[in-house]
């Protein structure tokens, strides 16, 4: 049981600081260094933890925990506030919608969707992972995080996935000063090719981002003309979203 219990406060102890090298781990716990480097290992093995992409001798929570993390949201009052609106947009627009919430800021993580009834239609699986800065969940959230994070994700290297994807952090700063005006933010082509998406926050009591509700269609559906009246019902969804788990 002390190996457990230790494999689960080394688990929440990354969560915390990640990404973390293994002697700032052994400090933390003043275990030896041998011990913490097992821990680890035997997480990364059974997929909890993973080592940095840019720097291995860093880890951080690995695909596992974005996995588990949507079905225990599940029973959460975000969860079952966000059901329904999510259903009378779908119903609405008839494209695919989902709920995604940040991973830190490390990226969105999708926690529940509602399928449309075209046969040609956007996917993303419960536990998909997508970027901040590419996505228009992504960005939607981003721009309602404080200063010094926003910094913090313009401060590293924004990767590029397509030509449309904005990967110069003045661009980017820009980008969200737009979104945080109009109350939503698009993705045409940024990170998908032939994905676009209209997203807009679900927010806290102070304002901050907790989650964002978007519409995802393939982008031979979508319409510049559309814009205003779909970025409309999406930003009246998420404070209806809002409303509802503050209530």
């Amino acid at each position: 049981m002390k190996s457990v219990t230790r494999s689960l406060r080394v688990l929440e102890a990354v969560a915390r600081h990640q990404p973390v090298t293994v002697g700032e781990l052994t400090k933390i716990f003043g275990l030896p260094k041998s011990t913490v480097q097992r821990t680890l290992i035997t997480l990364n093995e059974a997929g909890w933890l993973r080592a940095n992409r840019k720097d291995t001798t860093r880890w951080e929570i690995g695909a596992r925990v974005l996995a588990v993390r949507p079905a225990a949201l599940q029973g959460s009052s975000l969860f079952a506030a966000a059901r329904e609106p999510m259903i009378r947009l779908r119903d609405a627009v008839n494209e695919t919608i989902h709920l995604s919430v940040p991973d830190a800021l490390q990226g969105m993580v999708v926690v529940d969707r509602v399928d449309c009834d075209h046969a040609v239609r956007t996917f993303h699986a419960i536990g998909d992972t997508s970027p901040l800065h590419a996505t228009a969940a992504g960005n939607a959230v981003l721009a309602h995080l404080r200063k010094s994070e926003i910094d913090e994700v313009t401060a590293g290297t924004l990767e590029g996935y397509g030509e449309e994807t904005i990967t110069d952090p003045e661009q980017l700063r820009a980008e969200l000063h737009r979104v945080r005006e109009r109350g939503y933010a698009v993705n045409h082509n940024q990170y998908l090719q032939g994905v676009s998406a209209i997203a807009a926050p679900v927010l806290d009591g102070e304002g901050a981002a907790l989650a964002a509700v978007a519409v995802s269609l393939p982008d031979s559906r979508f319409e510049a003309g559309r814009l205003p009246e779909m970025g409309r019902l999406v930003a009246e969804t998420a404070a209806e979203i809002t409303a509802r788990h503050l209530a």
